[in-house]
């Protein structure tokens, strides 16, 4: 049984991505902080333009992957978003065949990882390396610039212990959704800012990584655990400073934001299918 139809999923994934820049997050370009050569009109076309190929009725993930990166390349002219496709691609495919109330989204994702084949990994490589991320270097195996010889889930396994976009395909998208279900989607900025600080106190951010290396990367977690107590207080004076330094050291803890865009879009989903079904079984 498909999701139902009164919950518009795309205006959940663009929800989301409005939300990234609405947000002031440490590192990150938002709508009162430019940065990193862009600014947040960027993002929101970006979205607008992915959201087509994302959420193509029945196409393939890899598919999803391409014709999202080439119709953002195509709007803004530099990659925005690489992060956001290559996470959402799979929920939204996955969503196709979920329930009512969307219980089943993780098990339907583990499907949609489980299917992929060379030619999503082909159609994945071709995207990844047309949007050309920053810092991406040459891999060890399975190099994005040659062809691929495993499917996309194997490739990205691969890659699971320097990139935790990666790690979601090998886990199950375990980490989103164990953070979308705890998220109180009530207080929508506060729940991103959140999301992104969790993320960012978790693990080194792998862009830094790839960008700047690893030492920097931990000391930027380090900073965000400082940071932690004082969470609640957002936008501050600390914060903003926070975020021009970071700024200042062209230091963008970007796989941290895709993360927490991929979270609160399905954190949004869910929380709109509880509203429904409460609606549907007059409890509200």
């Amino acid at each position: 049984m498909a999701l139902h139809a009164d919950i518009d999923a795309r205006a959940m994934f663009l929800r989301a991505c409005a939300l990234d820049v609405e947000t002031i997050k440490p590192g990150n370009v938002s709508v009162t902080s430019a940065g990193h050569g862009m600014h947040a009109a960027q993002f929101i076309a970006s979205a607008n333009a992915a959201a087509m190929g994302l959420f193509a009725p029945h196409a393939r993930v890899g598919q999803r992957i391409l014709d999202a990166v080439r119709a953002t390349l195509n709007a803004v002219r530099c990659n925005t978003n690489l992060g956001i496709v290559l996470l959402c691609a799979p929920l939204c495919a996955a969503l196709e065949h979920v329930s009512t109330d969307a219980h089943d989204w993780p098990h339907a994702t583990r499907a949609a990882l489980s299917a992929l084949d060379i030619d999503d990994a082909r159609l994945a490589y071709e995207a990844i390396a047309l949007a050309n991320p920053g810092g991406l270097g040459d891999a060890p195996e399975q190099n994005v610039h040659a062809p691929p010889t495993v499917d996309l889930r194997t490739a990205m396994t691969l890659a699971a212990d320097r990139d935790s976009i990666a790690l979601q395909y090998a886990n199950g998208f375990a980490d989103v959704f164990d953070m979308a279900q705890r998220i109180e989607p009530s207080n929508e900025t506060q729940a991103m800012f959140d999301t992104f600080l969790t993320f960012l106190c978790t693990w080194p951010d792998s862009h830094i990584v790839r960008k700047h290396g690893a030492a920097m990367a931990q000391s930027v977690t380090q900073e965000a655990l400082n940071y932690l107590p004082r969470a609640q207080n957002i936008p501050s004076p600390e914060l903003m400073q926070w975020d021009a330094a970071l700024k200042a050291r062209g230091i963008n803890p970007g796989t941290s934001a895709d993360l927490s865009v991929a979270t609160l879009f399905v954190a949004l989903v869910m929380h709109q299918t509880r509203r429904m079904n409460k609606k549907w079984h007059g409890t509200c």
